[in-house]
């Protein structure tokens, strides 16, 4: 058996192992070593790191994946996190952004970083289902359309059949939507299937549907899926992820923010 690919690779190889992992539920290292052609030593360093990430559980001769059970945090504590790549992000999509254009902004907390970018843009037109949205723009900015529906408490957002009355009859040039995980085969996903409902009746309204979310996000799945991606146009992430040329091969443009 080989000694590893270079140390280089490590984070590349580590990906592989949680996808493998993640679409398995269980599995051993023997096999995990046979399919990366890897030695069962840096098999092993790798799970660690990964049990260290949180991103699996290590049991007696393998691994398990715990993403499938993955968690949202309260609003307040995503926006602490990665708030400068958050910021990148938002500045990036800002380019997207055409005077007198119409756009949906989505309740993810790096979506909340662009609402408060545009608060000098007053030719647009701003449609959103989030209260924090909606707030940073009420003072001064576009013209503010707000959309009703049952209360999320947790994201701070209108979600669930209630909010299609309203989002059926409109059309915007732009979305931009937030994303508790990202996967190459699983697209989009959220934690609750009311907001996946909301985002996927917007994503269909869209002329263009832009993704905002940080690399810590790749490769996690979340319970109900809330968009694929032929749905979905561009991608803004900070770093470069590495199932980005699969997702160019789907027709979506990945834009990594400097």
């Amino acid at each position: 058996m080989p000694n590893g690919t270079p140390k280089a690779l490590a984070p590349q190889r580590q990906d592989k192992l949680r996808a493998m992992i993640r679409d398995s539920g269980v599995i051993r290292v023997e096999n995990l070593s046979d399919r990366l052609q890897v030695s069962l030593a840096t098999v092993r360093r790798d799970l660690d790191q990964l049990e260290r990430n949180g991103a699996i559980r290590r049991v007696h001769g393998g691994a398990v994946s715990v993403e499938g059970r993955l968690e949202e945090p309260v609003f307040e504590d995503k926006t602490a996190r990665a708030a400068r790549e958050k910021r990148r992000i938002a500045e990036a999509a800002l380019v997207f952004v055409e005077e007198g254009d119409t756009i949906y902004l989505d309740g993810g907390s790096t979506v909340l970083e662009l609402a408060r970018l545009l608060r000098e843009r007053t030719s647009l037109t701003v449609v959103t289902n989030s209260l924090h949205a909606a707030q940073a723009l009420a003072g001064r900015g576009p013209r503010l359309i707000m959309i009703g529906g049952e209360l999320r408490r947790l994201s701070q957002t209108f979600v669930g059949p209630l909010t299609r009355l309203m989002l059926e009859d409109l059309h915007v040039d732009k979305a931009f939507m937030g994303t508790i995980g990202f996967a190459p085969k699983e697209g989009l996903t959220t934690t609750d299937p009311s907001e996946a409902f909301t985002k996927e009746i917007i994503m269909g309204r869209a002329r263009k549907v832009i993704v905002l979310a940080d690399s810590s996000k790749a490769g996690k799945v979340a319970f109900a899926c809330a968009g694929r991606w032929d749905n979905v146009d561009v991608l803004i992430t900070e770093q470069k992820i590495t199932f980005a040329k699969a997702l160019m091969q789907k027709g979506v443009k990945v834009v990594r923010a400097q």
